[in-house]
C-alpha cells in the first residue's frame, strides 16, 4: 500500500495540465484549455482542463475528473499505478509497504499481464548486457547499426537466447503464471499426446525492439532474427492480447510525444531503426507504424499532439505506392500532410546515421513536399506522356482533396493542383462534385439498407421530462463547490400572522457563509438530498468546509472515493464550459457571477422548497382520492401548503396557473 503522505504530495505536485499534454495537445481558451477527446473520434475540441480547479471534462464522452481520473480512464491505470505514474514523473519518492501474497493474487488480468511484460523487457536487457551470446550476438548487431549505450538503454533494447525455453523457464522460476507468458504471447504453449504441454520461447534467437504505450508501459515487443533461417520471419510481433493491438500503437510515441507536442510536427518512418537513429541523432518528433499498415486508430493518436504530419519514405516504388494510400487517411483526419523521399539506396535509418543533425534537418525542410506535389511528380512520372493516364493521374489527386473535410482547405488545394496540373478549376470542382456526389449516395444507400436490416414499429418519441429534484440537489452541489466559504448576506423569510390575521413573509438580513446558509435551511427544513451520489457529496462537502476554512477544490477531490469524481468534475466543468473571457477588451463588462451568489443560493433554496410542498400535495390529493372517508384535516393540510407556495412564489416572482 502507498502511504497517505506520499499520495497527498503527489496530488499537491502533479499538474493536471501537464500530464495530459503528454497525451493531448491542448490550446488556451481563456483561464483553460481545450483539445481533442481522447476518448472520443471528434473534430472540434470539446475536451476542457482547468488548471485552477485541477479538473478536466471530455464533453463529448461525459468523462471527467481529476489528474488520477484522467491516467485511470485514459491509459486504464489500477488508482495505485496512477499514483506511482505520477510520483515518478515528478520524482516524488514512494513509501510503500510491502504486500501480502493475497494482494498479489488479486491483481486483475490485465495488470498481471503488464508485469509479465515488464519483467520480460528487463529480461532481453539483462541478457543483452550481461549474457555472453547477449554481448556477441545482439549487443554487436545494435553497435553496428551505429546505437549508443546510452540509446540501446534509453530504448530498452535487449537480446532473447536462441535457446528454446531460456525466457520461460527464467519467468516461472520468478514467480510469474504461465497463463499470461502465454496470454501475451512471450510463451507458445502447445498440447502433447497424453495430456503434456510443451512450451518454449515465441522470441528464440532475436534482438528485441519493446513497443510502449503512450505512457510508457511495455505493451508487447518486435523481435529480428539475425540468422539467414530462410523459413523464419525477418521480423515477429506480439500477437494480439488484452493490452497490445498493433492497429492502435505506434512505436516510439512514449518518447517523441513530447517533442511532437513543442515541434508542432510528427515524422512518420516505417521501421523500429529507423526512429531510434533519428532519435539518436537529435530529431525525437519521430514515431513508426512498426511495419504494419497504417490504421486511422494511429493516425488519431498524433493527431491528438499535432495536426501535422511528414511522411518519410525510402525511394523504392513499393514504398512510395504504398505511402500514397496512406496520405488519404491522414486527409480523412483533417490533418495536413507532407512527404518527403530520400535519395535512392538511402531509407530514415541509413541517412540519419551518415549525416550530421544540421545536415538531416535541413533535407527534411527542403525536400519535403506538400501531399499534391509528391502525388502529382509520382503519377505524373508513370503516366509519361499517356493522356488517359494523365487524365486517371489529375482524378486520383482529385480524390485525395476530396477526402479532407475543411472545406477552404478542399478549394485552395484545387487550385494548386489546377496550376500543377495544368487543367482548369472548373474542370476540377466538377470531378470534385461527381466524387462528393457518388460518395452521398453510397453513404445513403448504406444507411438505408441499415435502418431497413433493423427496422421496427415506431413508437412514439418519448418526451423526457426534467427531474426538477435532480436539477436542485446538483445544484446545491455545484453552490458548495464553487462558493462554500464565501461569506454573503442573505435575506431570510420568517413566516408571521400581519395585523389582519393573514400569513406573510418577513424578510430578514443575515450575514453568513454559503455552506452554513445551506446547511442550516435543509436542516430546519428536515430536507436530505434524495439522490444517493448527491448526498454523500454534500455531507462530504459540510465537513470538509467547516474544518478548513482555505477549502480547496482539488484537495477535496483527492479526498473522494475515483467512483464520486467525474460527477463533481461534470458539475464544476459544466460551469467553466460557458464562462466569459477578455469582454472587457471590448469594452463590454459582463455581470460577474460572483456578484449574485446571495440571490442564487435563495432562490435555489426556495425553488427546492416549492418542488417538495408541490409533491407533498400531490400525495395528499392521491390520499383524498383513495380515501371515502373523512378527509376534513387532509384538507386542510393542502389548503395550508398552497397558501404557503403561493407565498414562496410571489417571492420568485413567479406566477402560479
Amino acid at each position: 500500500m502507498i502511504s497517505k503522505s506520499t499520495i497527498d504530495q503527489v496530488y499537491e505536485t502533479s499538474r493536471v495540465e501537464e500530464v495530459i499534454g503528454d497525451f493531448v495537445q491542448l490550446k488556451k481558451s481563456g483561464s483553460n484549455f481545450k483539445g481533442l477527446s481522447p476518448f472520443t473520434d471528434e473534430r472540434t475540441p470539446s475536451f476542457m482542463v482547468s488548471p485552477v480547479k485541477q479538473i478536466w471534462k471530455d464533453f463529448s464522452s461525459g468523462k471527467g475528473g481529476n489528474v488520477v481520473a484522467f491516467l485511470m480512464e485514459h491509459e486504464h491505470f489500477t488508482y495505485p499505478e496512477a499514483i506511482k505514474y505520477l510520483a515518478k514523473k515528478y520524482n516524488i519518492e514512494i513509501e510503500e509497504t510491502e504486500q501480502t501474497d493475497e494482494q498479489k493474487e488479486q491483481a486483475n488480468e490485465r495488470e498481471s499481464m503488464y508485469l509479465v511484460s515488464e519483467y520480460a523487457q528487463k529480461y532481453f536487457s539483462q541478457t543483452l548486457w550481461d549474457s555472453e551470446p547477449g554481448k556477441a550476438i545482439g549487443l554487436s548487431y545494435f553497435k553496428e547499426r551505429g546505437f549508443t549505450d546510452e540509446t540501446i538503454k534509453k530504448f530498452g533494447l535487449g537480446y532473447s537466447l536462441d535457446e528454446w525455453e531460456a525466457f520461460t523457464q527464467s519467468a516461472l522460476e520468478e514467480g510469474y503464471q504461465l497463463e499470461f507468458l502465454e496470454k501475451t504471447g512471450l510463451t507458445i504453449v502447445k498440447e502433447q499426446t497424453g495430456g503434456e504441454t510443451k512450451k518454449f520461447d515465441r522470441f528464440k534467437g532475436r534482438v528485441m525492439f519493446p513497443i510502449h504505450s503512450m505512457s510508457g508501459r511495455v505493451l508487447g515487443f518486435g523481435g529480428r532474427i539475425l540468422t539467414s533461417d530462410k523459413k523464419a520471419a525477418k521480423y515477429l510481433n506480439s500477437p494480439e492480447s488484452e493490452i497490445y493491438h498493433k492497429s492502435k500503437v505506434l512505436y516510439g510515441i512514449y518518447f517523441a510525444k513530447q517533442a511532437i507536442a513543442k515541434e508542432d510536427n510528427c515524422f512518420l518512418v516505417e521501421g523500429y531503426t529507423d526512429v531510434i537513429q533519428m532519435y539518436q541523432r537529435g530529431v525525437e518528433n519521430v514515431v513508426s507504424s512498426s511495419g504494419t499498415a497504417l490504421t486511422p486508430e494511429q493516425i488519431r493518436l498524433i493527431n491528438r499532439l499535432t495536426k501535422n504530419i511528414t511522411v518519410l519514405f525510402d525511394g523504392d516504388a513499393a514504398g512510395l505506392r504504398a505511402s500514397l494510400r496512406g496520405i488519404d487517411l491522414i486527409l480523412e483526419q483533417g490533418m495536413n500532410v507532407k512527404v518527403c523521399t530520400f535519395p535512392d539506396g538511402e531509407d530514415p535509418d541509413s541517412f540519419a546515421k551518415n549525416n550530421t543533425y544540421e545536415d538531416l534537418v535541413l533535407y527534411l525542410e527542403e525536400n519535403a513536399k506538400d501531399f499534391i506535389q509528391f502525388k502529382a511528380s509520382i503519377l505524373t512520372k508513370e503516366a509519361a506522356n499517356d493522356p488517359i493516364k494523365r487524365a486517371d493521374t489529375v482524378r486520383d489527386i482529385v480524390n485525395s482533396i476530396s477526402k479532407i473535410p475543411d472545406r477552404i482547405k478542399k478549394e485552395i488545394y484545387i487550385q494548386e493542383c489546377a496550376k500543377i496540373m495544368a487543367i482548369s478549376e472548373a474542370v476540377l470542382y466538377n470531378t470534385l462534385a461527381q466524387i462528393d456526389k457518388k460518395l452521398a449516395t453510397e453513404v445513403n444507400k448504406a444507411y438505408k439498407q441499415e435502418q431497413k436490416a433493423f427496422e421496427v414499429v415506431k413508437n412514439d418519441p418519448v418526451v423526457q421530462k426534467v427531474d426538477v429534484q435532480y436539477e436542485l440537489e446538483r445544484k446545491i452541489i455545484e453552490m458548495l463547490l464553487l462558493y462554500g466559504n464565501q461569506k454573503q448576506e442573505f435575506e431570510d423569510l420568517v413566516l408571521k400572522e400581519n395585523e389582519d390575521g393573514e400569513l406573510v413573509l418577513e424578510p430578514e438580513v443575515v450575514e453568513a457563509k454559503v455552506y452554513e446558509k445551506v446547511y442550516l435551511d435543509l436542516q430546519e427544513d428536515e430536507i436530505e438530498l434524495t439522490n444517493e451520489q448527491f448526498r454523500a457529496i454534500y455531507y462530504k462537502l459540510i465537513e470538509s468546509l467547516n474544518e478548513n476554512d482555505d477549502f480547496a477544490v482539488n484537495t477535496f477531490l483527492s479526498e473522494l472515493d475515483q467512483e464520486i469524481i467525474p460527477e463533481v468534475s461534470s458539475i464544476l466543468m459544466e460551469e467553466e464550459q460557458y464562462t466569459l473571457h477578455d469582454w472587457e477588451r471590448k469594452d463590454i463588462y459582463p455581470k460577474e457571477k460572483q456578484s449574485g451568489v446571495a440571490q442564487l443560493v435563495g432562490e435555489t433554496i426556495l425553488t427546492l422548497r416549492c418542488n417538495l410542498i408541490k409533491n407533498r400535495i400531490q400525495k395528499l390529493q392521491e390520499h383524498t382520492q383513495d380515501n371515502n372517508g373523512d378527509n376534513s384535516e387532509v384538507l386542510e393540510e393542502i389548503m395550508n401548503y398552497l397558501q404557503l407556495n403561493k407565498l414562496l412564489n410571489a417571492k420568485l416572482n413567479r406566477v402560479l396557473s
